[in-house]
């Protein structure tokens, strides 16, 4: 079985950016796809839209901050399709604010949605992988958990946080033929970036050598690359999506 064909896929934060992006491309290179955020009604429009398309989906609204509800979810997605192959942590929120303003709920709300989240759908996604020795997990995690950002000790610790969760998780299941990985997009044009300060914004584009932001679309391929068999001896990796930011 080359590619995703055939493979179910869990994608988390599918109802809109990057989360979409990866939901629409692995179905269209074959994967079945168990679409997972809160607005039922973007996810049941994305299902329709793959269904539409000759794909295989199935809408699961959810909460990433609730344990009991990603358990639930990841028990239902394995009874509807008889496995899950890949998991794409995607779902993130942002609550920026300078560290000495920041209120300790803004940092629990990060860390809760964007390592803790990953954590829980892992260790509930996993069970499935390694009775069937093989399976992808795939954590969005980001260049500001690489070299952080003003304004964003929340989340650039959650982001750091989950390249350190990616690596441990890889050390474990490796012998199972499972992989685990990471994608570090830089300075994409999603809904997220948008509100960014237009002065953050310029200062970013000077930093890139490629002079451009990234789409939805890049940070899609890396991913499909990554929960693909031709990645397999591929894990524990950080895969840069930022047009050479890092390059220093």
């Amino acid at each position: 079985m080359a590619g995703v064909e055939g493979r179910t896929a869990l994608v988390t934060g599918a109802s809109q950016g990057i989360g979409r992006a990866c939901a629409l491309l692995l179905a269209e290179s074959g994967a079945k796809l168990a679409l997972c955020a809160r607005n039922q009604e973007k996810l049941e429009q994305l299902a329709a839209e793959i269904k539409a398309k000759g794909g295989e989906a199935e809408a699961y609204p959810l909460d990433v901050s609730n344990e009991e509800a990603i358990k639930a979810t990841v028990k239902a997605v394995v009874a509807r399709f008889g496995k899950l192959d890949i998991l794409v942590n995607n779902a993130g929120i942002t609550r920026d604010q300078l560290i000495l303003r920041m209120k300790r709920a803004d940092w629990d709300d990060v860390l809760a949605t964007n390592l803790t989240a990953p954590f829980l759908l892992t260790q509930a996604a996993v069970g499935s992988m390694l009775k069937q020795r093989w399976g992808r997990i795939i954590n969005i995690t980001s260049i500001f958990g690489q070299i952080g950002q003003a304004g964003q000790a929340n989340y650039a610790s959650s982001k750091a946080g989950l390249i350190g969760l990616t690596m441990a998780v890889a050390r474990e299941v490796a012998s199972r033929n499972i992989t685990a990985n990471a994608v570090a997009p830089g300075f994409i044009a999603t809904a997220m970036t948008e509100v960014l300060p237009a002065e953050l914004k310029e200062n970013l584009l000077k930093s890139i050598p490629l002079a451009r932001p990234g789409s939805e679309a890049d940070v899609a391929q890396a991913v499909k690359f990554l929960a693909s068999e031709e990645a397999g001896y591929i894990t524990g990796h950080v895969l840069n999506v930022n047009g050479g930011i890092l390059m220093g």
